[in-house]
Order: C-alpha cells, then structure tokens, then sequence
C-alpha cells in the first residue's frame, strides 16, 4: 500500500472524494457538466471531488445515477464521512414560553445603507426572499440583522439566525442537512418528526412548518446557491434573508441587493457615532480633518474595520487622530490594519486569550470553555471576554454567548499558529476537549438515565464547570452546547484523542433518550467502539460495546443488539466490574424478552439488581427492581407484579419524576386496574404526567396506551380506545416505527373487546408484518394469538393456524432456532 492510498483510508471524507473522482471519470464529463446532469450546483460539486465537504446521501445517489453505477456500496464510507447531526432538539413547552428569536443583537450605531435598506425590505415584501451580496467585512450580515430587527413584529412566530459558514477559516461550510435540522428545532419541531435522511425529505418538512407559521429567517453567510436553495421556505407568508460573498447567480428567484463600502458621508458618520466623538468643532474629528479622512481611507470605509478602529479613539481619551493613523499604517490591509491595531492595544493576557479563542471547535462559546482554554480562572476569563467585546474582537449575540466574526476567528487562527508554539496551541486544544466531557457528564449526571453515570476517564477536570439546578437546566445547557459538543466530538476524532471519543457518547445518552431519534447516537457509538479498540482498554472496550448494543436495541436491530452484548460479556468477565455487568445484565433482559425468552428476562433483572447493589448504585437497583415488576406483569402474575412495584414507590428519591417510579407506576396501575380502578387510574395519569413534564414522547405514548389496557380492564372501552388512539397519534409522529410492536397487541385487544373485530385483525397483522423484521418473537407469537382469538368465531380453521404458529415461534425460541 502506497502512501497516498494509506492516507485515503486514513480520511474517510479523501476517500469518498477519490471514489466520486472516479465515477467522474466513468462519466467522462467536467465539473460542470457533470453538475448539470446530477441536478447539483458546480461549486458543491466541486467541493465534494476536492474532499472539502461531505456531499448529503441524495447527491452521491445522484452521481451514481449519471454513470448508471449502484449508490449503496458507497452508503457505510458516506456515513462515517458525514455523520448528519440532528439539530438541537427542543426544550420542552413549558420551558420556552415565548416564540424563538435567534437574531443576533441590532448594532446600536447603525449607519447609513437607507437605499439598501430600502431596497431590501422591497425585495422582501415582492419576493420574499433576498439576498445581500458583497465582500467581507462590507456590513451585509449587520444589514440582513437589522432589516431582520425592522421586520420581527410583522412575523411573531420566530426570528431564526443560522451562519452557513461559507467562508469560515477552518471548517467547512454548513451542510443543507445539517442547517435544516438545526432550524427545525429551533421552530421547536418534535426532532422525532424531523426525517433521519434525504434532503428533500427535509427540506420539504421545513417548507411545510413555515407554510403555517410567520417567520423571519437569516441564512448568514451562504457558500453558493446550492447550500441555501434547501433552505428557503415555500408557499406561505415567511421570509429569509441570505447573505453570502458571491453573487448566488443559481437563485433566479432571488432578486440580489449588491453592498459595496461605504459612502465618505456615511464612513466619517459611522466612525464619529462608534468613536463616542461629540461632534461639532470640539470633536476629534473636527480638530484633525485630514487624518481623519486617511483613518477612513486605512479602513477601507469597511465598516468592521471602522468599528474596530472607532474603539480605539473610544477606549483612549487621550489619543489625537494622527496617532490612530500612526497605529493604522502599520497594517497590510484593511482588515488586517483594523485587527491587528486593535489586537496591539491588548496586554499579553488578553491577546494570548483572543489568538486562542481562534483554536475552538464550536461556533459559539461561554466563559467555562473561554476559562478552560486559557487556563486561567472563570472570573478573569469574564473580565478579559468583556474587554475583547468592549474592543469589536469578540461579539456577544445573547448575554453570556460569545462568538468570532468570521474575519476576525481567521486573523485570530494566524496569530496563533504563528505566535504561539505548537505545543502550547495542542495543550489548549486539549483542555478544551477535557472540558467539554466533563461539563457533558456533569450535565448528564443531573438527567438521570438508567443508572448513574461512572466518572469521567478522559483528561482532567477543569477548574470551573456549569453547575446545573435539576434535569430542565442541564438539559437546557446541552440544547445550547449540542452543537459545540458534536465539533468537540469531531475534533477529538481528528487529533486522535481516543479517549474523548470512545467517552462522550456516553454522557449524552439521556439528552437523545428525551429528544432526539436514535441514528445519530448510533452513528457516535459505532465511532466510540472504534476508539476503545485503538485503546485497547478492556473495561472500556466492553461497555463501548454494550453502549452500541443498546443504541442498536433501540433503533430495533435486534440482531446487531445481541452481537454487540454477546461481545461486552465477553470482555466483561474479563474485567469485573459489577457495575458494568449490572448495566448489561439490566439491558439483555429487555433484549431476552423481545426475542421470546419469557422467564429468562426475570433472572436478567434480579442479577443485575444484586450487581447494581454490590456495587453501591441504589438507582441502578430500583431501575432492575421495576423491570423486574414489569416483567412479571407480562407474564400475568399480577398481585406480585403489585407488591414489587410497590416496593420500587416506597423508595426514597427526591425527584418527583425518577424513572425507576414512573415505571412502577405504570405496573402497578396495570396490575390493580380491575381491582383498584381509581388507584390504578391515578397511578397511570401521574406517570403521564411526568412523562409530559419532561417531554419525553417515548414515554407519554407508553403511559397512555397502558392507561388504554388498564381502562379497558376497568370495562370503560370508550374512553380505552381514546387512550390508545392518542397514543398511537403520538407514536405517529415518531420516526421510529419499530416502537408501536410493543404497543399494538393491547390495542388490538380493546379493539376486540370493543366490538371492532376489524380494527383489532388489522392492528393484530400489522404487529405479525413488523416483528419478524424486528426479530421480536414475543411479539409474533402474541399476533398470532390474537388473530386466532378474533377468528374463533368466523374462521376456526385459521385460528387454529394461528395458535399453532404462535407456538413454534415459542418454541423454536426455547430450542435456540
């Protein structure tokens, strides 16, 4: 293997790239040719060849349908390049009691642009959709952001911001698929209704959500046409703003507004109100009209440029405008005399703080990681990040967020790689990355999932981290950092911090439990496994492999969940850790029961509630205590099912929504229904409840179709089959189709009891279509029973058929086929 063939494997985003040079070659066509025939743009295109980004799945499909070549031998190498994040899900409703607004802050002194502006809001009310054009640092994002400031009463719904990263230094731009999900949860749409693939797909959801709402969306910062054309909305009354470098000669549609410097007029304006300059004769300006005149000419009449000098005379009272001049001169460009001026004005502290502020991996920052990276102590990283503000470095869209103008992050970046020493850049890269691991196991700790979590292996602490008031605020702190722990998580598999990454999946299995789908999280442990195999640590190695198998289980692929446990028992009995074992043991018992293993799931439960108590973690016992009820619930022994969730209830816990209780909870409402109905009911409407309180669909569907049973066990069928229906409603808008086999059997049953033989045949042949794809034996077996139980009156023949299939699916479970 040559070099450049062992660096292609080495990359898997080069290698993508090298396999669509090929088909490139097979079509025997240029780029833009090329781009024709694949419906794509010329420079995505261009982009995907060279390896700078990821292409979405429908464009590599495309690609291959120009060759007549077959797209799926390309889908594993597509997924460890590209990786699609879900956005942001969502903080539950009573949490965000307002409509969204993202916009970054309206500058106070802004100036001139009146044709422009003018201009704009025309295009808008005409078209819809515009967009700014002009090059950088010539004040298009401060124009959208202000029209969009103009325009926020007219569209109540939500005021969105989104920066494409076009022309980021050190990123690639924002993909489609990744900017639509981020703004389909920032319209707080449930991400399990947002689709896992394919950009139509999306994109049509996101034009479908605008069509009903009045929403103003900034797109900042746009590479070409083809990364915002997905973005824009549809029919309806919302409107986008786009800003972008280039001319988006691809969006026809789209009439341009083109932004060249500023006037003189408007340039001296703008420098005198950001300066603080009184005016009139008493002014600096006024007292030095011809150094004045050269500032403006040093800038470029750019306005960030101008800002950043403007600071400076604001900041230095005692400063004529000749010495601003003097400053400025020492520059080689407009941008770089603006930066690099201000940049001089730092103390070494300061300007040590801002070079490295270049090295983060998110988009936006706070003071924790500002601190972490520093190295130095929260507090003096606020009074330096307000200093870099008061400056025009740093920009701060919403209290306590910080980010980099795109020019700015570049300069920072050069400093740094040429002032600071290598090692010095990788050790505060580092930090970083520790930071972001250990805030995510603080935030997860306060979201209890399961069990609770082991402490952190991966790097060291840092000295402060975000401390988190109950579940809604750290949940609250990883919807704001998703994005920056996604970059962290890449980051650290692109320097080959291993340990980072086999570990910080583990700590956002709650956040996508209450939120997200489980693609992604799939996607993050399949990367974790590969790290904890590079480690070669036993331990980790196993729960990396029982991390997987759990995410496999919940996306319903049985057979992968089985594999990916069998291998973690394996390397657990190496091991020894009770805890672990605990944790498997707890997670092969759900799997057991799936598969039709109907006692095994049982003795599951009790180990790994005498693992989890041997080593010291009572939740984690109260967890395998309440599946144990459930279990037993399952197999129809309901006055014992009743006695261990009883038990589980009578532990102490101080949150009103512990998960070991609303699973007791369920049980016991289930099992006393017909006995205890008032109880019973209570029980069930207050696990709802908390299901509802911590927006946790999953679990609000699983709350309701058992109140469903336990109504229809009370008699009360009508009110039953409304449970049920709106369970199933919600499990409509799930994307994951795999969980209603748990849930159709019971509503086929009350459909029956109902007198609706019809619905309840149909329900019970669904579940008989889906659980052997699911490889849910139990629920096969329970189809078949419940088709033969309609049928006995009409078709004994086949109902026989049925109760005979029924049994050799148990069975051939009992004899291992």
């Amino acid at each position: 293997m040559d070099a450049h063939e062992r660096n292609t494997k080495a990359d898997p985003l080069e290698e993508l790239a090298a396999r669509l040079r090929l088909l490139q070659e097979l079509s025997g066509l240029g780029v833009r040719a090329l781009a024709r025939d694949a419906g794509l743009s010329s420079s995505s295109l261009s982009r995907y060849l060279n390896g700078r980004t990821a292409p979405p799945w429908p464009a590599v499909v495309a690609l291959c349908r120009v060759v007549q070549r077959d797209p799926r031998p390309l889908r594993p190498l597509w997924e460890r390049t590209s990786n699609p994040l879900p956005a942001p899900p969502r903080s539950s409703r009573h949490m965000r009691p307002v409509p969204r607004n993202d916009l970054p802050r309206d500058v106070p002194d802004f100036t001139g642009r009146e044709e422009r502006l003018a201009e704009l809001l025309a295009a808008v009310n005409s078209h819809r959709v515009v967009s700014v054009d002009g090059m950088a640092g010539v004040g298009k994002t401060c124009l959208v952001v202000h029209a969009a400031h103009r325009l926020a009463a007219d569209f109540p719904d939500a005021q969105l911001y989104v920066d494409l990263h076009g022309f980021t230094e050190g990123r690639p731009p924002l993909d489609p698929d990744s900017a639509l999900r981020m703004l389909l949860g920032a319209l707080d749409v449930p991400s399990e209704k947002v689709p896992q693939e394919g950009i139509e797909q999306l994109a049509a959801c996101w034009r479908s959500e605008l069509a009903r709402r009045r929403v103003v969306v900034v797109l900042d910062n746009a590479a070409d046409a083809g990364q915002v054309r997905p973005l824009l909305p549809g029919a309806g009354p919302s409107v986008a703003l786009i800003t972008s470098r280039n001319r988006l000669l691809g969006l026809d549609e789209v009439p341009p507004v083109s932004l060249d410097v500023l006037t003189p007029r408007e340039s001296a304006e703008l420098l005198a109100r950001a300066s603080g300059d009184p005016g009139g004769p008493d002014g600096r300006l006024a007292r030095e009209p011809e150094a004045a005149a050269e500032v403006l000419r040093l800038c470029g009449r750019l306005p960030l440029a101008l800002r950043l000098a403007a600071a400076r005379l604001r900041h230095r009272p005692g400063w004529t405008v000749g010495i601003l001049v003097e400053r400025l001169a020492q520059g080689a460009s407009e941008f770089d005399t603006a930066f690099a001026m201000s940049v001089r004005q730092l103390d070494r502290p300061r300007a040590r703080v801002f070079r490295m502020l270049g090295l983060l991996p998110g988009a936006t920052f706070d003071a924790y990681v500002a601190a972490a990276l520093a190295d130095v102590p929260l507090h003096s990283a606020q009074d330096m990040l307000e200093d870099l503000v008061d400056a025009h470095l740093v920009q701060q869209p919403t209290p306590g967020r910080y980010r980099l103008h795109d020019l700015v992050h570049q300069h920072a970046r050069r400093a740094s790689a040429e002032q600071d020493p290598a090692g010095d850049r990788e050790r505060a890269l580092g930090r970083v990355l520790d930071y972001y691991v250990h805030a995510a196991a603080a935030a997860d700790a306060a979201m209890p999932f399961l069990s609770a979590g082991r402490a952190v292996a991966a790097g060291r602490p840092p000295a402060a981290l975000p401390r988190f008031a109950d579940k809604n605020a750290a949940f609250d702190w990883f919807v704001g950092e998703y994005g920056n722990l996604i970059a962290a998580f890449e980051t650290a598999a692109a320097v080959g911090a291993d340990a980072h990454v086999s570990e910080l999946p583990r700590f956002l299995r709650a956040y996508f439990a209450r939120r997200c789908g489980t693609t992604h999280l799939n996607v993050l442990f399949e990367r974790s496994l590969a790290a904890a195999e590079r480690l070669g640590d036993p331990l980790r190695l196993a729960e990396a492999h029982s991390d997987l198998g759990f995410a496999r289980y919940n996306a319903g692929r049985t057979a992968e969940a089985a594999a990916s446990y069998e291998a973690a028992a394996r390397g657990l009995s190496r091991a020894g850790d009770a805890r672990a074992e605990a944790e498997l043991a707890l997670r092969r018992g759900y799997l057991s029961w799936d598969t039709g293993h109907v006692e095994e799931p049982l003795g599951l439960f009790r180990l790994a509630g005498r693992l989890y108590e041997q080593a010291g973690c009572p939740t984690g016992a109260a967890h395998a205590a309440a599946s144990e009820a459930w279990a037993t619930l399952q197999l129809g022994h309901r006055t014992e099912a009743a006695r261990l969730a009883r038990e589980v209830l009578r532990l102490p816990h101080a949150d009103p929504g512990w998960p070991p209780a609303v699973t007791a909870r369920i049980t016991l409402g289930v099992a006393i229904a017909h006995e205890e109905p008032d109880e019973a009911a209570g029980h069930l409407r207050r696990a709802l409840t908390i299901a509802r309180e911590d927006g946790h669909l999953d679990n609000q569907a699983w709350c309701l179709n058992c109140l469903g049973v336990a109504l229809r066990r009370m008699g009360r069928y009508e009110e039953a089959l409304a449970s049920h229906r709106a369970a199933f409603a919600l499990l409509d808008e799930l994307f994951e189709e795999h969980w209603k086999i748990h849930y159709l059997y019971g509503y086929g049953e009350t459909c029956r009891l109902a007198g609706l033989p019809e619905e309840a045949l149909r329900l019970h042949r669904q579940a008989l279509d889906l659980a052997p794809r699911l490889g849910n034996r139990y629920a096969e077996a329970l189809a078949h029973e419940g088709i033969a139980v309609v049928l006995d009156g009409t078709d004994p023949a086949e109902a026989a058929e049925h109760r005979a299939a029924g049994r050799a699916v148990l069975q051939g479970v009992d004899s291992g086929a």
